[in-house]
């Protein structure tokens, strides 16, 4: 393994190490905000998945490609369906005696 691969692995390892860190620390009521920043950089890679597939420079780049773009739209469409669901969670509910009472 060359200089180059360890500094790779390296990075990797420290990011995964501050990643971590990071995410276990952020409070509750910041997790809805944080998943849906998320979900656009999934957005992101979800694009830079479909031009890896298109590209048609060997077979072996088309089958990861579209492995990444499956992958990356599961990513999105997960992330989208638990913010909802987070937020629905904090919508409150009709107050009684509310719509029904307005007529009489």
């Amino acid at each position: 393994m060359n200089g180059a691969g360890l500094v790779q692995i390296y990075v990797f390892v420290l990011a995964g190490f501050v990643g971590y860190l990071v995410i276990t620390r952020v409070p509750s009521l910041l997790h809805t905000p944080l998943m849906s920043a998320t979900n656009a950089i999934s957005a992101i890679s979800l694009v830079g998945s479909l031009v890896a597939a298109g590209s048609d420079q060997n077979r072996l780049a088309t089958i990861l490609g579209f492995v990444a773009v499956t992958s990356a739209t599961i990513n999105v469409v997960g992330g989208f369906l638990i913010t909802d669901r987070m937020l629905r969670m904090f919508k409150r509910g009709e107050k009684p005696g509310g719509k029904g009472e307005a007529g009489k």
